[in-house]
This record gives structure tokens, sequence and C-alpha cells, in this order.
């Protein structure tokens, strides 16, 4: 597929348009010009470049790209290495963040929740349907300590929970992966039983205990593995590309 071809088609499938980013969303680097094999993981570290390099690849598609905002426009050290090595090899990067959170059906939230079992119900934030959080139920009320023991199992990671004084029983839970704990005191707002994401902040755990919510920590990169597997998967079926998924551990 040609380079130009392949970038409209993501652009179309994820419109990063529709939203304002801290990172430029599309191809961020350009590299070959006809594209047979994509590597897709969830950061452009140089340990994934590595093995998109290894293993031939004409791009390499990612949640976590490069240029944010507030970034340095330096090129030197690690962004030099990494930069290097992808042009270098002709490898094109493409990178889409909160495009590849919010979508629907390949989203980082919509499939956690489909590996959790959480049916979706709507947006956290009310009358936004580009909410970067969403809200759905379990399919039946669950206590605290299962939910966190059925995140344990489905993420291959021991989350953090913080329960609440009451300890109250779980039905109704909003999330937002990666670095969205912010959102939990908008989930207390709306009286919902629970709320997930990767990452937590110190004044998560006053938020909880305050607010009377259940608050998970379930890791930014384990939580957002999902996405780009998913969105990998779909340009294969769909055109025919041989697409390879790498996870690059990562505790955090």
């Amino acid at each position: 597929m040609l380079l130009n071809d392949f970038e409209q088609y993501l652009n179309k499938l994820l419109k990063p348009e529709q939203i304002k980013d801290y990172a430029p969303n599309g191809l961020q680097i350009q590299g070959s010009e006809q594209i047979s094999k994509i590597v897709t993981g969830v950061t452009a570290s140089q340990a994934l470049i590595d093995l998109a390099i290894a293993e031939k690849a004409d791009a390499l598609l990612v949640h976590h790209g490069y240029f944010w905002k507030n970034e340095s426009y330096v090129i030197r050290g690690m962004k030099h290495s990494r930069i290097k090595a992808l042009l270098t090899h002709n490898i094109n990067l493409f990178a889409y963040h909160l495009p590849l959170d919010i979508h629907p059906i390949l989203g980082n939230n919509v499939q956690l929740a489909a590996l959790l079992n959480i049916a979706v119900t709507g947006p956290l934030e009310l009358g936004n349907p580009l909410s970067i959080a969403i809200q759905g139920q379990l399919p039946e009320i669950t206590r605290g300590d299962d939910l966190a023991l059925l995140i344990n199992k489905k993420l291959n990671r021991e989350c953090l929970h913080i329960a609440p004084p009451s300890n109250k029983a779980i039905k109704t839970i909003a999330w937002c992966t990666g670095g969205g704990q912010d959102y939990i005191e908008l989930a207390a707002e709306q009286g919902i039983d629970a709320f997930i994401s990767g990452e937590v902040s110190e004044k998560t755990t006053h938020i909880a205990k305050e607010m009377d919510i259940h608050f998970f920590a379930a890791g930014h990169h384990a939580t957002e593995r999902y996405g780009v597997k998913a969105l990998g998967e779909h340009i294969a079926k769909e055109q025919g590309i041989e697409v390879v998924f790498i996870d690059i551990d990562n505790p955090v």
C-alpha cells in the first residue's frame, strides 16, 4: 500500500481532526513510500524500534509517539537515537494518541471494557460524544476485592485498589485508560460506584475515600495495550497488510 493512501486510510478511520491533542496525530516521521509490513506497539521506544528494524517493517504504528506539547525541540540524546534509527532504516512512524483512546470500536477504552466484560452506557462527560472517559455497568453487582482480582487476571498486573470507607458493592463503573485518574471526581459526582484508570496521583486516595468511590489503578501501559493491537488486527483484515503487534512490557 502506498504511504499516502495508508495515511489517508488511518486518518479517515481515526478522525484525529475531531479532537484537540497534546501531540500531532498521524504520520510523524516519513519513511518508505511502500508499506507492506507494519509493527504496532504502545510506545515508540528504542526497544520497539529495534524490533521493528529486525522485523524489516516499513511502518511503526503506536499510541505514544513523539513531539509532545512543551517537549524540547532539540533533537539530541535519546530522541536523536530513536529518530536516527527510524530514518536510517526508512521506517514510517505513525502515532495516534487521543483518537485511539476514544474510538468507539478500536479504542483503548472500549477494548478495556470488552476485556473486563463492562457494558458501555455512554460518555462520562455528559453530552460530549468525544469524552475521553466513559461509563458503563458490570453484568452483576460485584465486590471491590473481586473486581481487583478480575483486573489482575485479565491484565496480568497487580492493580492498586483504593476502597472507600463504605466498601460498597459495585454495579456502575467509569474508566479512562492511561493517565486518566483525574476523571475520578467527575465519576463520583455522578454517583458512580467505581473508577478505573492506568495511573494514580496522591490526591486520588483522598477523593476516593471522601467521595465514596472505589478506585483501581491498573497501569498506564497495561490499560493501553489493547487499542493499538485491535487497530493492527483491523488493518490486517481490511487491507491485507502484514501486521505484527509487539508488547514491550512496562510496569508503570
